[in-house]
């Protein structure tokens, strides 16, 4: 399935409340072994509850946990092979770097040679070894959340839990420590579960993404089975950027294609399920539609805003009462202007079709 063998994790029908507030809702997912699993979404959906959950910080109100095979649902902290690294850092400010990395394997009874030797160990791997002596209050975020990281791989956990670990830095940090753990992951192989609320981080990171919403999970895939197949509108308008263009449609009587306010669309992809004139949301990507040549079938527009982003320029335009968004390469985009009118088109068979009322796919 994902070339992983083993299945280190197992969340099977997990609820959670507090008072009457459902934070979890039976959620469901497998963790390979060696895999790098993403839990996506925004803000209070539910992402640090299950984290929380797999430490034993949270102890569920329905289902069971599985780690490596073996019932761990009631199990206490200790004992579950499990680290978490919190968004905060949490870090020892009174104490070194050296110190917070020795403090866990101080409370384990490890001996004093060998956690001097898994402190080194660390250090280097992390390239923290000059930083030692000094106390993290010191350090730069991108060192003081490789000190947060390193605290928890010296105790050599079976599963890594990150919890939103990036979301304090700055962007060029930021993309510097997705680097460093995606090196990190492939030098030792690790089980690592990472919560995220940014689609950037989960599309780069992730082999497998849990996209949630309202503590469930919506789908879960690869990168490329989210933004090729999402299964409603919500996972939709999460993975991509520019997220896709949905646009309002009527399935058409012949029921070979759609009504929109831009014109009629024909669709090879229309399933049996579409009844003639019912109501759909169609979706383009921004990377399937551009200006169109002379001979190419097209929909009038006229160019709204233009955001230039390096070699890419993304091209807003009018076309009848819809806004759609294109992304264009720099060079293609030059002279272009506001105002501009621009023929578009787009290929057929790349359309998104979703039911209206639930916003579920169709295709």
């Amino acid at each position: 399935m994902t070339g992983h063998s083993a299945v280190a994790l197992r969340l099977d029908g997990i609820s959670k409340a507090y008072g009457s507030v459902l934070a979890l809702k039976s959620v469901s997912f497998e963790v390979y072994e060696g895999q790098f699993f993403v839990l996506f979404g925004p803000s209070s959906v539910g992402k640090t509850t299950i984290l929380r959950t797999i430490a034993g910080l949270v102890q569920s109100d329905e289902g069971r946990l599985e780690i490596f095979g073996k019932d761990q649902t009631n199990a206490p902290i200790t004992g579950r092979g499990v680290s978490m690294v919190f968004q905060s850092f949490a870090l020892y400010p009174h104490l070194t770097v050296y110190d917070n990395f020795a403090y866990p394997l101080r409370e384990q009874k490890i001996a004093r040679e060998e956690i001097d030797k898994r402190v080194k160990e660390t250090a280097a791997m992390l390239r923290l070894t000059h930083r030692l002596e000094r106390k993290p209050n010191t350090l730069s975020g991108g060192e003081q959340q490789r000190v947060a990281l390193g605290r928890s791989l010296i105790r050599r956990p079976k599963i890594l839990l990150l919890d939103e670990p990036l979301t304090n830095l700055d962007a060029k940090l930021r993309h510097e420590m997705r680097a460093e753990l995606k090196r990190l992951h492939r030098q030792f192989g690790m089980t690592v579960v990472y919560a995220t609320p940014d689609e950037l981080e989960a599309l780069s990171v992730g082999e497998q993404i849990a996209v949630l919403r309202d503590g469930a999970v919506v789908q879960l895939g690869s990168p490329d089975e989210l933004f090729d197949s999402p299964k409603d509108t919500y996972v939709a308008g999460k993975i991509g950027s520019p997220q896709m263009n949905l646009v309002s449609a009527r399935i058409s009587q012949d029921r070979s294609g759609f009504e929109t306010s831009f014109g009629n669309v024909s669709s090879s992809n229309l399933k049996s399920t579409g009844d003639a004139l019912a109501s759909a949301t169609i979706g383009i990507r921004p990377s399937d539609l551009h200006p169109a040549s002379g001979s190419e079938p097209s929909i009038a527009s006229r160019i709204h805003l233009i955001e230039p982003l390096g070699d890419v320029t993304v091209v807003s335009v009018e076309a009848g009462t819809e806004i759609l968004r294109m992304v264009l390469p720099e060079a293609q985009a030059i002279g272009m202007k506001p105002g501009d009118q621009v023929p578009i088109t787009f290929d057929p068979s790349r359309i998104h079709i979703f039911r209206a009322d639930t916003g579920q796919a169709m295709t």
